[in-house]
């Protein structure tokens, strides 16, 4: 039922809001939308802890409002989704498709096929092959049943066909490359080869669905001819004159390709031209969406010009629009319709033909590029994601009328499985422990059967901190330091540090390290996969790896710089594949009260504290962690002395290094790391202490810790502390304030342990929260 004027008096005067008014058809419109956002959001939270995609949710979503479950009660579908209120939602979920398809456009990196052309055209074509030639086949059977005497217009079968093996054989990229990214494989051989194959799979996905339109929406084959003239001749003049005066324009009156970010103008106009590009290819028989996929091909890349268009859109579309897209797809899903045996028959082999000629064709194709058994049942199994692009390739088919509800639903529900299986098939066949060997095997660390090829007995293996004594610890070098940056906050302190520590090393080299979560954000999935190989990359560099930057070029540091997008618990893997060796110092810096607050690490995997854990107990090098006193505030004034420090108040030469070591009788290797950091910042300190722990007063090693620090500074103490004694008194009749010391302490906590810090440690820590000195806690690798 239609009311024309629901609007005048509302709820208030006993009017439905649920009623279709033709005068106010968005209150209809807005309660489906929260009704669809809020189902879908229901749907994605359990989930999302499998790492399935939230485009499964969206479409499960649609199908439980569908006729398949919800649709079942009386009146419900008539209620919440009247047929007279579906042509404003599907309106407004197609502009949403449209401006989707023209940001998967934007994540076609033409530079990436030709850069590993090989790989893209072999794996790319052959894992389209192989399905389509399985569609093709399966085809001939489908046709007969579904579609032959279905009660929709006749079309031929090569129409139909083509159809069926396009939407068997193709890969949505989008999510392909989400799955990298939380994998961890963007930077990967696998990964390497999925990203170009996938490129080259969408773009010719596309063409062929373009023809697969084209054949049902001509009437004779000479107006096909037309309409594939009209089609190629758009597609030149978009990428040949269009493209170039885009560029062009954005080059010679605009700054944008410059700074990365566009002009509200320049934003307009883009948008413009993927409306109009949208018209063309709809008014000649094609399809709106190929015309806006055009124009993200062809939108310049300069300084990461696409990401910032993307973040500007994506909010919009994939909060809004896009949920509606799939939750309308969902609602043209009725499994209720596969009531017999031959159509769930016909629905698995779909499913299994799909699945074994990805997986066949990328394995077969994989095996080619010289990639290993598993790598390459890797890149098949990852070829197999179907996702978003699949659905709206079966939303196309259903609207042209290729595909009747039946076989649309089932390829929906091929849809989900195969998209569904994509994560758990690929962490089972090429896991991470697999991964950490073939990546040994290839630096030739080890034998393919796990052997050792480096000597035990190697200068390498020497120089490290678990094969050192009192005697020659001094000797290791610290040949590069990473560090780890968090905040702009903590980038005063931590250079302070750093300063202090780095001032006497010769020529020394230094890699600052930014890492940002990952999101489900479109821009920094266009960001991960463009930084994918340009390790020194700064043009989507925070500011505080730019201050880093400025700041080590005025100290005089090599440095180089990352800034890495990852999902919370590949953090851990990313900061190891930094590592050259195990010799080298990772730096972080952290307010001392926010590790003090045990509840984060303990409640909070994806804090902060649960990552110095991880850390602290997986490390591949070695280790420090600078807690900074907040008695005398987070951040301190830069500014330049007398002296030449540029990062503190007082004169570099005020303040005083303490260590502390928990036992002299059996000294850790993350002990010696202690006395080596000490030892470097002793040529810039007032004066050392050295505070032991032990249960004796034998003098131990004293005479050669002593002599060792004399040579640096002439006020060295060296400080028994009794094992039962209360530690923090005991410190404190050392002097009457520590107020800008540093102390350094290794960090001897069982691998068992949930703690961030040992009991002695966390101690220390409190005391400097209390007395205002600093501490550096420090670990060696297992």
């Amino acid at each position: 039922m239609v009311c024309e004027n629901c609007s005048v008096g509302g709820v208030i005067a006993g009017l439905n809001p649920l009623e279709y008014s033709s005068s106010s058809p968005y209150t209809i419109f807005i309660f489906q939308a929260i009704f669809i956002l809020t189902m879908c959001n229901l749907v994605h939270f359990p989930i999302k802890y499998l790492q399935q995609p939230r485009v499964i949710a969206e479409v499960i979503a649609g199908i439980l409002l569908g006729p398949t479950v919800l649709g079942r009660i009386p009146n419900f579908t008539d209620n919440c989704f009247p047929t007279e209120s579906i042509p404003g939602l599907t309106l407004m979920a197609n502009i949403g498709i449209i401006l989707f398809l023209f940001m998967v456009g934007m994540e076609v990196d033409l530079g990436y096929i030709r850069k590993h052309l090989k790989a893209a055209v072999t794996v790319g074509l052959v894992n389209m092959a192989v399905p389509f030639g399985l569609g093709c086949a399966i085809s001939v059977g489908m046709y007969h049943r579904y579609r032959e005497n279905a009660d929709l217009p006749p079309i031929k079968f090569t129409t139909y066909m083509v159809f069926i093996a396009v939407a068997m054989c193709i890969t949505a990229f989008p999510v392909l490359a989400r799955i990298l990214t939380e994998l961890n494989l963007i930077s990967d051989r696998v990964g390497t080869i999925v990203l170009a194959a996938g490129i080259t799979n969408d773009l010719v996905g596309w063409i062929l669905l373009a023809l697969a339109v084209i054949l049902a929406n001509s009437s004779a084959p000479v107006t096909t001819v037309y309409i594939l003239l009209a089609t190629a001749a758009w597609f030149v003049v978009m990428f040949i004159p269009v493209r170039r005066a885009l560029s062009w324009y954005l080059r010679r009156f605009t700054n944008d390709l410059v700074t990365g970010e566009p002009s509200q103008f320049s934003m307009m106009l883009i948008l413009l031209l993927v409306f109009v590009s949208a018209f063309y290819t709809n008014i000649i028989g094609v399809h709106a969406i190929f015309g806006a996929f055009m124009v993200g091909v062809i939108v310049p890349r300069d300084n990461g010009y696409v990401i910032r268009i993307t973040e500007k859109l994506e909010d919009l579309v994939h909060l809004l629009m896009i949920p509606l897209y799939f939750a309308v797809a969902g609602l043209n899903v009725n499994l209720g319709l596969l009531n017999e045996g031959v159509d769930w028959g016909y629905t698995i082999g779909i499913i299994v033909l799909a699945m074994v000629g990805k997986i066949a064709g990328g394995f077969v194709a994989a095996k080619f590029n010289k990639l290993l058994w598993r790598e390459s049942l890797a890149v098949g199994v990852l070829m197999s994601c179907k996702g978003i692009v699949e659905i709206v390739v079966l939303n196309v088919g259903l609207n042209a009328q290729i595909l009747t509800q039946k076989t649309y639903s089932m390829f929906i529900v091929m849809a989900l499985v195969t998209t569904f299986l994509t994560t758990p098939l690929t962490l089972r066949v090429y896991p991470l422990s697999y991964r950490e060997k073939v990546a040994k095997f290839l630096k030739g660390e080890i034998a393919w059967d796990g052997t050792s090829l480096v000597s035990p007995d190697s200068a390498e293996t020497k120089k490290s901190f678990r094969s050192t004594d009192i005697k020659t610890f001094t000797e290791i070098e610290i040949p590069r330091t990473l560090v780890l940056l968090k905040s702009i906050e903590a980038l005063a302190p931590l250079m302070s540090f750093i300063e202090k520590y780095l001032k006497n090393s010769n020529e020394p080299t230094v890699q600052s390290i930014h890492l940002r979560d990952f999101s489900s954000r479109t821009s920094h999935l266009l960001e991960a996969s463009t930084m994918r190989e340009d390790n020194q990359s700064m043009e989507y560099s925070t500011s505080v790896l730019d201050l880093f930057r400025i700041f080590s070029h005025l100290l005089g540091f090599h440095t180089t710089s990352k800034s890495i997008l990852t999902t919370p618990k590949n953090q851990m893997l990313i900061l190891n594949e930094q590592v050259q060796h195990e010799t080298e110092l990772l730096l972080t810096c952290d307010k001392a009260s926010n590790v003090l607050n045990t509840h984060i690490a303990e409640d909070n995997e994806n804090s902060e504290n649960a990552l110095y854990r991880k850390i602290f107990k997986s490390a591949e090098c070695n280790f420090g962690l600078f807690l900074k006193a907040s008695s005398e505030g987070s951040v301190d004034t830069i500014e330049k002395t007398d002296n030449g420090t540029l990062f503190e108040h007082e004169p570099t030469s005020t303040f005083g290094v303490n260590v502390v070591i928990s036992n002299d009788n059996s000294l850790t290797p993350s002990d010696f790391l202690a006395l080596h950091t000490a030892f470097q910042l002793a040529v810039e300190a007032s004066s050392v202490n050295l505070i032991i722990k032990s249960s004796s007063q034998s003098v131990g090693m004293d005479d050669e810790l002593e002599a060792l620090f004399k040579d640096l500074v002439s006020d060295v103490t060296i400080t028994r502390v009794k094992q039962l004694s209360t530690f923090s008194d005991e410190v404190l009749r050392i002097k009457p304030s520590f107020k800008s010391d540093i102390f350094v302490v290794a960090n001897n906590l069982s691998i068992e342990s949930s703690n961030v810090l040992s009991a002695d440690v966390a101690e220390l820590v409190v005391l400097g929260e209390e007395e205002g000195f600093d501490t550096l806690v420090v670990k060696c690798p297992m």
